[in-house]
């Protein structure tokens, strides 16, 4: 539902607000950018957009990934562009980002999901993962940023999602400068959104907890091996019951979902949040347990 201010009064008149309606969740004829959507969160995104509509560009430095993506958004009816690209060469990033909109005829979205991590107390990382760390999950953003407005500005409006963490609102032991630059991106998410009001382009992010990817699983460098993933524990002081309010581990839909409704007409008067896509885990600061276990608070 995108209005204008004389719009809008004349929905707020109208006694049985019937302005809702269901086709407004759709992105059909959307132009989308996805950085990092060769597997993992990205992936998800990228395919949760197209099967709401939108043509998508798939940005990935991995080239037989980002092929896999395409081939899954094309099944399902769409355009796709495959663009291999490290996103730490902002260079390529612009250019990656200018053809899109030339291939597309225009730009409506984009998705700033590609980072990494490496686990490591601050005092034994090294200059030069500092900048790595930066690079791909701070500076590759704002690269992305900085070449999607202006196309978006051309179009008169435009929607950004933000791929931040729920490390990026609290203390995280051996990973500081990727939290630092999470709290970065929700920052400039919320500045943004102020900067780029004037041209109707939204800027919003998601920002994810424990979700089941490859990455995660231990098939960070491939081959995809679903079955050799390990199982978390349901029960126990540490299992998903406990630590997680909702009971479960997140997947790559529940970001997915997110980003399609902050995308859509849906989320027209969204911008500057960050959601987090979490099972309540960034809400429970500390507490964990069930209702019927009883919930204790680890300080």
């Amino acid at each position: 539902m995108i209005l204008n201010q004389e719009e809008a009064l004349a929905v707020a008149r109208d006694p049985f607000h019937t302005a809702l309606d269901p086709s407004d969740i759709l992105l059909t004829g959307q132009a989308a950018i996805v950085t990092g959507a060769g597997g993992g969160i990205g992936q998800g995104i990228a395919l949760g957009l197209a099967k709401f509509g939108a043509d998508v560009a798939v940005l990935d430095i991995d080239p037989e990934r980002a092929e896999r993506t395409a081939a899954s958004i094309t099944e399902l009816g769409r355009e796709t562009l495959v663009l291999p690209v490290d996103v730490m060469d902002s260079a390529g990033v612009t250019a990656a980002v200018e053809q899109t909109a030339v291939h597309f005829g225009h730009l409506d979205i984009l998705v700033n999901n590609a980072g990494g991590v490496n686990g490591r107390l601050f005092l034994e990382q090294s200059e030069r993962s500092w900048r790595r760390h930066i690079d791909i999950n701070l500076v590759s953003m704002l690269a992305a940023t900085h070449a999607a407005a202006p196309l978006m500005k051309e179009s008169g409006s435009g929607s950004i999602v933000n791929v931040t963490s729920i490390e990026g609102f609290r203390a995280a032991p051996m990973y500081a400068v990727y939290a630092a630059c999470k709290a970065g991106m929700i920052n400039f998410t919320m500045t943004m959104a102020l900067e780029l009001s004037e041209h109707q382009i939204r800027i919003n992010a998601i920002a994810p907890d424990q979700t089941i990817t490859p990455g995660l699983r231990g098939n960070r460098a491939g081959p995809v091996d679903p079955s050799s993933w390990p199982e978390r524990v349901a029960d126990g002081p540490n299992g998903t019951r406990h630590a997680i309010p909702l009971g479960r581990e997140g997947v790559v839909e529940d970001c997915a979902a997110t980003a399609v409704f902050l995308c859509s007409p849906m989320g027209a008067y969204i911008t500057g949040m960050t959601i987090n896509v979490d099972g309540g885990t960034n809400a429970a600061r500390g507490w964990t347990g069930t209702p019927t276990d009883g919930w204790t608070l680890h300080h």
